[in-house]
């Protein structure tokens, strides 16, 4: 019986040994466990709460735009990445706070953790790297768009441009000094009386060279009152103003025909220009702001209609210059010069006026057919040729509307975008969106350089018994491949 007794304690024991290393294991597996857990949560937390922060991004440069940024001013009046930190931090916070139920009946929870810190570690904006950032969130934006087909003509059109030299030439510095030359006056002896009298010769183009002074718009415009009166002050817009700056997290962005074909296409779908105008726009001619860079549309459409002028003068110059049947006729016209009855060697000079009249009138003529929605060649042949020496004299009177073949204002405009420098054109692109989505309601004091595209964010999170949890995420709309 006493030897029952004593092998039933010796079982107590050891099962009261094991129990304790079991319960001490158990204990400790579910301390990791609940560490585990902790950290877990702590990362699905942290995803939301970066998700949380891209999902605030600026709806109405999405809609308008199509670009997803981070507007860090959040519809108030100073941006900062700052307020991005603590929105983050709210959505941290918030999956980690016990429900109302919760607090009200004091529960506690197996997996307590709370935020010490969370610091941005670097961050780009949409202005960084001169628009690289913007640049980059268009291509994507544009990647599922065919545009080879579209931009080829273009491109070929601005090739052709290109290779002729005509934005080269200015026929308008000959003019002028042909005209200081018949204008000079002469010293001559008239009567025969041995005195000298002053003669000012007499140009048969000079009612047509005096038209100039209207100014080239005003000429061509078909109706210079229907002009868009709109204007900006540029310096408050990004490519004018000294701008923020991110960290640099990722200003990379692809090159090559390919990148900049679609950066066309996007200009093209995305501004409004004269004759295609956007209704929800500031500016009417945007094309044309970004290629002239003024501050009101008429200046801007002027200035891109007297860069028109200068090509198609140039064209038509030499046009003229090689072709027979007009040389004759200019020709002929000089020698009816009453200038020839006492100075014949001027006749070459009279002849060129006339030509550099004609030359100007054939060109007005064929800016009022673009800027009416016609179509012009960019070289002319003898069918596209507009007036007759006759009507150039009165050339006024024999502009027309529309019709023609070839080119239109249009394609004129975006053969001249593609040949414009790249930067200049993303950094006036830049004034056209911080313009349009300023007049929306909540986005007055918008600007693209406290717009957030990427955010590197550091996370110290204490755990249970101060377990310290690091945790560091990049998050962006475009992430690196």
């Amino acid at each position: 019986m006493r030897q029952r007794l004593q092998a039933d304690a010796y079982i107590t024991v050891y099962l009261s040994l094991s129990l304790t290393i079991i319960l001490a294991l158990i204990l400790a597996l579910l301390q990791g466990a609940r560490i585990g857990a902790v950290r877990m949560k702590s990362e699905l937390v942290v995803d939301i709460a970066m998700n949380s922060a891209l999902g605030e991004y600026n709806r109405e440069l999405f809609e308008k735009y199509g670009l997803l940024l981070i507007d860090t001013t959040y519809g108030g009046t100073n941006g900062s990445v700052i307020h991005t930190r603590d929105h983050i931090e709210k959505y941290f916070s918030k999956n980690f706070e016990l429900s109302p139920v919760g607090l009200v009946t004091g529960r506690s929870t197996m997996m307590p953790a709370r935020l010490s810190s969370a610091d941005i570690t670097g961050y780009s904006v949409a202005t960084d790297g001169g628009g690289a950032v913007l640049k980059r969130q268009i291509l994507s934006y544009m990647g599922s768009e065919p545009v080879e087909a579209a931009i080829k003509s273009i491109q070929n059109n601005a090739d052709q441009l290109k290779n002729s030299g005509f934005e080269e030439m200015n026929v308008e510095n000959e003019a002028q000094s042909n005209a200081n030359d018949i204008n000079t006056p002469r010293e001559l002896d008239l009567d025969g009386n041995g005195e000298n009298e002053t003669y000012y010769v007499d140009n048969p183009a000079a009612g047509v060279t005096a038209q100039k002074s209207v100014g080239i718009l005003s000429l061509a415009a078909p109706d210079i009152n229907v002009i868009s009166t709109a204007a900006i002050d540029s310096s408050t817009l990004a490519s004018h103003r000294k701008l923020l700056k991110g960290t640099g997290l990722d200003e990379t962005v692809a090159t090559g025909a390919g990148p900049d074909m679609l950066f066309e296409r996007y200009l093209h779908e995305k501004c409004g220009c004269y004759g295609l105008e956007k209704d929800d726009s500031h500016l009417k001619y945007e094309l044309e702001y970004i290629l002239a860079g003024k501050d009101s549309d008429y200046a801007n459409l002027e200035k891109v209609v007297e860069r028109l002028f200068l090509i198609k003068e140039a064209a038509n110059y030499v046009y003229i210059m090689n072709d027979p049947a007009k040389l004759a006729e200019a020709d002929a016209l000089a020698l009816t010069a009453s200038v020839l009855l006492t100075l014949p060697e001027l006749q070459e000079a009279i002849k060129m006026a006339i030509i550099f009249a004609w030359t100007f009138a054939e060109t007005i003529s064929d800016l009022r057919i673009l800027l009416s929605g016609g179509k012009v060649p960019l070289i002319k042949t003898a069918d596209s040729w507009n007036l007759s020496l006759e009507h150039m004299l009165e050339f006024r009177d024999h502009l027309k509307n529309g019709g023609g073949s070839g080119l239109s204002y249009e394609d004129y405009l975006k053969m001249l975008l593609i040949l414009e420098k790249k930067q200049k054109k993303t950094m006036r692109l830049m004034d056209i969106i911080e313009i349009n989505i300023r007049k929306l309601s909540g986005n007055e004091a918008f600007s693209l350089d406290r717009c957030v595209d990427i955010i590197s964010v550091d996370f110290d999170i204490l755990g249970a018994y101060n377990k310290k949890i690091e945790i560091e995420r990049i998050y962006g709309y475009e992430m690196f491949d």
